[in-house]
Order: structure tokens, then C-alpha cells, then sequence
């Protein structure tokens, strides 16, 4: 019988730890110990203090992961659909008879609310059971070649896919690839973050004891320069899906290319979020709260830009100003309005960003410092920030923060709104607030962005395909375009 989740963070109380984490390579069915006794530190970011210890995987681990994927691949790519159909439906129900453990590891681990984290448990589920309802639906064109001809085509697994799996939304991100790769048919090695390895080695370990066959699911652990490099150049990687920054996004292609692997790339953004004189104001100040401060704004997809209408400017602001200041910080554990950052290194990172933006004469609004809450001592926390830009060609407003600092610039109207929407090199999410349909679907037709939300920062769910374009990356993931990223298309023609 599963403890409850009050039972487990009673544990956590008393011992700074869980019992029974993942500490091994999950290879080929089952934990395994790796080539030396080497290890790494996981740490809780609410304490700044380690909680746990990991494998560091390296060469030898991720070739033994693509072997065991390619040994498993006949199999698992000839099972009939129906029959993969049931493997990810019952992964589905494993993770929900273990979402309390699940949520409160990625909490711990990635420095998340627990509110978050379960939130993201709910969404594994949900990838699961969409893409066991898709696996059976995949069916291919046929093509009208006269009375002589048969011609079709058939949609095929693309082999071994490897995964890079973020810090920020560890589980999340590990299943809208994994799932849709397992249901196209394909094999996967998995190589998490080394600050976040947790969730993904018993999202693997609940998908063998859910039925999925041996060395379908392989997670190695270790550092991205190790395991992760290893992994990208090994020629036996048919896919390589890839979410992080651009400048290592630019490494795996590199990487890629000697073996002309097909990769698919989610780097980021600087996304904007317009809102519109005419907006519902309530309406417009929750979605920019969240579209910022969900995650302490360690997003992919963030609001990181309000653009706000010149004559709505300073009411809006007011209100803006008065609920950031509001904004409380703490642990993950005790639901804090914003939680910490994932660690040391990425909150002096934030900190020089917004130094460096005041000292070229950007206004900071709100917040802009370190911060350390009574209730979380040692933790690793950003005050909630608001900055005013100078400049449209200021760095704060072209480069990605990841973290809780909004910046603002202001619009004459729309046709100006969307001149500034596109003045980065990011094109990942764009948003905005307005009562004028016919601007709102303007703005979508004329902003660059893999995806346009309308009076909801956020919207949709697994069915909705998600990915950039320019340097916030290529492909899609989630929806059936998710499924057919792991697919290669063959054409038949047949004389009759």
C-alpha cells in the first residue's frame, strides 16, 4: 500500500530525505549499476541542502541504454497498436497510484510548489492516456494513380529516440516525448538533468512494472558533458529530442550531424504577452501573474514581456505593482505563491541579468534582489520582479532570463503591439488580452510563435501541438503531430 503524500512529507521532515529513491541506471528492465561507483548530489532547492544521491552515468552506461533499445526494438515496433495501446494506458494508471510520491520527488528535486508538481503529475497521466488513444489511429493517404495503381503510405517508427530532458519541468517534459515515442513504436534512452534525475527514473520503473517490455525505457543519469554528450553522438540514436538552451541546442545538431540523426529542438523564448486597452483588466492581471511567476518563471514558454497598451499603462501597472508586492516566497512544500529557483548557480545568473538591465538604465519596479524567507533558510530565492525597458533593443527585453522577472515595454496600439511581439530572436509563445476578436486573431495571424493564447496565458493541454520557430527552435511536440515526430514516412506503389 502507497504511504499517503502527508505521511511522505512527514518522512521528509524527520530524515531530510526519502526512503527507497532511485539511486542506479535504469537499463534494460531494471536498475543497474553503472561502470564505476561514481555519484552525484540532488538538492532540495527550498533548503540548499542535499536530499539525495545519483549514478554519474557516462560512455559506457549510455551504450549499454542504446543497445538494450535497439535489442528491444523488433518487438516492441512490431506489437500490434492495440496491444501498445494497453502497455501506455496501464503506464497511465501506474503514475496515477503514485502520483503523491511522484509530485513530492519532482517538488523536492526541482524546487517547484507542490501544488505545481502534482499539476504536472495530472499532465503525465493525461500524456499517457492520450497517446494510447492515438496509437491505433495512425493510419496513412492513399493516392489516386488511376485504375492500374495502388499507391499508399504507412507511417514507421524512426528507431531508438533519445531524450533531453530539462530541469524545469523534469516529469512533464520526460513524458510528452516518451509517450508518443513509445506509442509511434520506438525504443528510448532518456538522459534528465543532472539537477533533476528523479522522476524520470521511476517514471521508468512505474512503466515496467505497468507491463512495457525490457530495454523499451532506459534512463541514464549524469552530467549533460558526460551522458548527455555521449548520448547525442552515439550512432545508434535514430531521434534525438532536445529542450535547454540555444547554445547546447546548437551542440546536439552539431553532434547530430555526423550521423545525420533527425533532432527536434525546443530552446526557449522570450515570449510576449499583449494586453489591450479594452482587455477584462481582472482577467488580464491573473494571466500576466501567471505567465510569469508559475515556476518562479522557469519557463520555456514564459510571459516574460508585457506589452500594455500606452493609455492602460498606468492603471494597469498600479494594480500589477500592488499584487507583485504581495507575491509571498517559500518552500515548495508550504505553497508559497512562488517557489524557489533550481539552484545556486541559476539564481546569481537571474541576479546579474537584472543588475547589469539596472545599471543600463532600466527601471526596476519591483523586487530585483536575492531574497531569503524566514520560513525557508538556505533556500535559493528571486524577489518576483518587475522591469521597465528602456529600450526594445536592450538585452533585458532580447535575451531569456528564465526566471521571475517581467518586462514591460509599452504600445501605441496593436499594429505597434505586434512590431515589438516580433522583435527578438525568439518565436515560441506569444498571448493577449482583449474584448476585439477581430484584433486578438489579427495578432495570430501576423506574430511569429509556435503558439498564440487568447484572453488564457497557458491554454489547451496534450492535444495542442507545441514548439518554436527561429531560435526558440524547430518541431513539434504534444497533440498527433507529437506521434508523427517519432515517424518516418514510406511510400508504396503497386502496379495492378
Amino acid at each position: 500500500m502507497n504511504p499517503s503524500l502527508d505521511a511522505l512529507i512527514t518522512e521528509f521532515r524527520n530524515t531530510g530525505t526519502l526512503s527507497g529513491l532511485p539511486c542506479a541506471q535504469f537499463i534494460d528492465g531494471a536498475y543497474q549499476a553503472g561502470a564505476t561507483s561514481a555519484a552525484l548530489e540532488s538538492f532540495d532547492p527550498g533548503s540548499g541542502r542535499v536530499f539525495a544521491q545519483f549514478a554519474a552515468g557516462g560512455e559506457v552506461e549510455v551504450d549499454a541504454a542504446v543497445h538494450a533499445a535497439k535489442r528491444a526494438l523488433p518487438a516492441w515496433s512490431e506489437t500490434a497498436p492495440a496491444e501498445r495501446s494497453r502497455v501506455l494506458w496501464a503506464i497511465a494508471q501506474q503514475v496515477r497510484q503514485h502520483a503523491d510520491r511522484l509530485a513530492l520527488i519532482e517538488c523536492l528535486d526541482s524546487g517547484k510548489r507542490l501544488g505545481e508538481a502534482q499539476g504536472d503529475v495530472r499532465g503525465v497521466i493525461r500524456a499517457f492516456e492520450y497517446y494510447a488513444g492515438a496509437v491505433d489511429k495512425m493510419q496513412g493517404d492513399s493516392f489516386p494513380l488511376g485504375k492500374d495503381y495502388i499507391g499508399f503510405t504507412v507511417e514507421e517508427p524512426i528507431g531508438v529516440a533519445a531524450q533531453i530532458i530539462p530541469w524545469n519541468y523534469p516529469v512533464g517534459t520526460a513524458a510528452r516525448g516518451i509517450a508518443p515515442a513509445l506509442a509511434a513504436g520506438c525504443t528510448v534512452v532518456a538522459k534528465p538533468a543532472e539537477q533533476t534525475p528523479l522522476s524520470a527514473l521511476l517514471l521508468a520503473e512505474l512503466a515496467s512494472a505497468a507491463g512495457l517490455p525490457a530495454g523499451v525505457l532506459n534512463v541514464v543519469t549524469g552530467t549533460g558533458a558526460a551522458a548527455g554528450a555521449a548520448l547525442v553522438a552515439h550512432p545508434g540514436i535514430g531521434h534525438i529530442t532536445f529542450t535547454g538552451s540555444v547554445a547546447t541546442g546548437q551542440r546536439v545538431m552539431r553532434a547530430a550531424a555526423d550521423n545525420v540523426t533527425r533532432v527536434l529542438l525546443e530552446l526557449g523564448g522570450k515570449s510576449p504577452l499583449v494586453v489591450l486597452a479594452d482587455c477584462d483588466v481582472e482577467q488580464a492581471l491573473d494571466g500576466v501573474l501567471g505567465a510569469i511567476y508559475e515556476n518562479a518563471g522557469q519557463i520555456c514558454s514564459a510571459g516574460s514581456r508585457l506589452i500594455i497598451e500606452r493609455k492602460l499603462h498606468g492603471s494597469f501597472m498600479a494594480r500589477l505593482l500592488e499584487r507583485v508586492g504581495k507575491l509571498g516566497l517559500g518552500h515548495g512544500l508550504d505553497q508559497p505563491d512562488v517557489g524557489p529557483v533550481n539552484s545556486l548557480l541559476h539564481l546569481n545568473r537571474i541576479h546579474e541579468h537584472v543588475a547589469t538591465a539596472a545599471a543600463r538604465g532600466n527601471a526596476v519596479l519591483a523586487g530585483g534582489s536575492i531574497a531569503q524567507p524566514a520560513n525557508a533558510p538556505g533556500g535559493w530565492f528571486y524577489r518576483p520582479t518587475v522591469i521597465e525597458a528602456r529600450s526594445a533593443q536592450d538585452p533585458v527585453v532580447q535575451e531569456e532570463i528564465f526566471g521571475p522577472v517581467l518586462v514591460v515595454q509599452q504600445a501605441d496600439d496593436l499594429e505597434q503591439a505586434i512590431a515589438l511581439a516580433n522583435g527578438t530572436d525568439y518565436a515560441l509563445v506569444a498571448g493577449i488580452y482583449t474584448r476585439d476578436i477581430t484584433q486578438a486573431y489579427r495578432f495570430a495571424r501576423r506574430v511569429d510563435a509556435g503558439q498564440v493564447y487568447i484572453n488564457e496565458y497557458f491554454a489547451g493541454g496534450i492535444e495542442v501541438p507545441f514548439g518554436g520557430n527561429r531560435k526558440s527552435g524547430f518541431g513539434r511536440e504534444k497533440g498527433l503531430e507529437g506521434i508523427k515526430s517519432y515517424c518516418k514516412l514510406k511510400s508504396v506503389v503497386a502496379r495492378v
